[in-house]
Formats: structure tokens, sequence, C-alpha cells
């Protein structure tokens, strides 16, 4: 099932096709999304952070300059949908129509979480854009992720032209060294090119986790030298929560990582008792 604009129809009803094809969300990907599963069916669930949802699409919105949805409309679309699906995309056109779709957990995230994932490296060719935002134009990060399982690998990282790693294509990157954890730092000189990366929800839910428990998160430019010291590595998003990152996929290379360390254990068990 999905909601779309007010009403709620089945996932193959053709009236979700019938949008104009000179319609600007089709022409020019004129929307923004946000993807977030839902804890105990309950969107006021802390994990679930709804709130922190809306937020992210408002401030979208307004610096587009787009129109709002119908916020009560939004929220009953989700509540239809949640007792079916445990992930609910929010979608906003430019209009301010809202679309609302479900799906399931990937099938391997258990074992994504505990044995860690491989990924590929890359070129700065897939730029994303408009990387602050979640845009419908997210065509870079899908073919990313299309070439990067072609080589065997289950995600892509991308980079900028200076091949610096800024995020993956669905998520934020953490690296453990030197007793403590470091994410991409977002810059935008001369010297680094375009780093910008989204600043995704559980990013910063994993920072205040962190900072309660005294821990300090280190930003910086990911360039190779610094990633080559990492002893763990992982990304995040609000769906998988947090996955290692066993292999990098890079032309000739190969770079390994410790998937059970110590590091990553410590950060599971708070990621699971926090609210």
């Amino acid at each position: 099932m999905q909601w779309f604009n007010g009403t709620l129809f089945a996932a193959d009803c053709p009236a979700i096709g019938n949008r104009a094809f000179d319609d600007k969300a089709l022409k020019f990907g004129a929307s923004v999304f946000t993807t977030m599963r839902v804890y105990e069916q309950r969107l006021d669930h802390p994990r679930s952070q709804f709130s922190a949802h809306c937020d992210r699409l408002t401030h979208s919105l307004r610096t587009f300059d787009w129109h709002s949805p119908n916020w009560p409309s939004v929220h009953k679309g989700c509540q239809q949908l949640l007792p079916h699906y445990p992930v609910i995309r929010i979608t906003i056109f430019s209009d301010g129509t809202e679309w609302i779709t479900g799906r399931t957990l990937p099938p391997k995230l258990a074992v994504w979480q505990q044995e860690g994932i491989a990924c590929w490296l890359a070129p700065s060719t897939y730029a994303r854009s408009l990387p602050t935002h979640k845009t419908g134009n997210y065509l870079a990060c899908w073919l990313a992720r299309q070439q990067a399982q072609k080589y065997g690998a289950d995600e892509a990282i991308l980079t900028n032209c200076q091949g610096d790693w800024l995020e993956t294509a669905t998520g934020n990157l953490w690296g453990w060294a030197d007793g403590q954890w470091w994410t991409p730092l977002p810059t935008h000189s001369e010297k680094h090119g375009n780093s910008l990366c989204l600043p995704g929800l559980m990013r910063d839910r994993m920072r205040k986790i962190l900072s309660k428990k005294g821990q300090a998160v280190n930003g910086t430019v990911w360039s190779p030298a610094v990633v080559s010291g990492f002893d763990a590595i992982a990304y995040t998003n609000c769906v998988v929560e947090l996955v290692p990152i066993h292999t990098i996929l890079y032309e000739h290379t190969t770079l390994e990582y410790n998937t059970h360390h110590a590091s990553l254990k410590v950060l599971r068990q708070w990621l699971a008792s926090s609210s």
C-alpha cells in the first residue's frame, strides 16, 4: 500500500502514475524525501525520530521555497502504513503533495550488522546533487550502488575530486582510531573541493550518544592517508543503524578492517539502549 495526496491506495494502483509527464518531480527530481525506521509501530517512539524527519523535510522545503504539505495528512498516511511496514519513506513534491510508501528491512541486515559488508570506492563522477539535502535526484547514489554490486560489494563510498571520502550512497561514515570515533568533516574550499555530505539524523543521534558517554567525535577530512589509519570503519543511517565495513575495494587495491573491534560492540550496545 501507499499514501498519495491524502488517500490510501493499493501499491499497484494506476492513480499514482497519473501525475502529468511534464511534472517537475518527474522531469527534474523536484522532490525531497526522508526514510525512517518505525520502532514498535509508534511514530512517537524516540528511536523513530518522526519529528526530526519532519524537521529535515521542512528545512529543505524552506530552503527551496517550496510549498509545505498538509502535515496532519502526512501523519495520518504514516499511521496507515506503519502496521504493515517497519520502514516508511515520506516524499514531498515541490507543490506540497505528499507521497508515502513503506518497505521491509533489508533481509541481510542482521548479518551485515554482525559480520559487516564490503564497499566499493566510487570515483568523484558519482557526486551527489545538492548533497546537504535528500532530493528526488538521487541517481548518482543509485548508480554507484549498482556499480558496487557488479564488483561484489554491498555499498558504495562517494568521494570528491581530491579522492577524499565523503559518505556512502545511503549513509554517513564512521572510523575508529586513536581511542575515538571520527566522521568526515563537511568542507567547501579550493583545497578540498566540494566535500559536502548529508548531515544524517542517525549521525546526529550517534554524536549525542557519544557526547553523553564522554566520548569525543573528531571531524576531519577523510583523505586516503587518514582512512588508512583506522582500526574499524562503519556506516550509519536510520534504517540499518550501524553496519561495520570489512573491505574497501578501490581499483586494484583492497583495504580491510576489523568488524569485531571492541569499539563497534560498545557503540552497538549504546545505540540499542538509548532513547
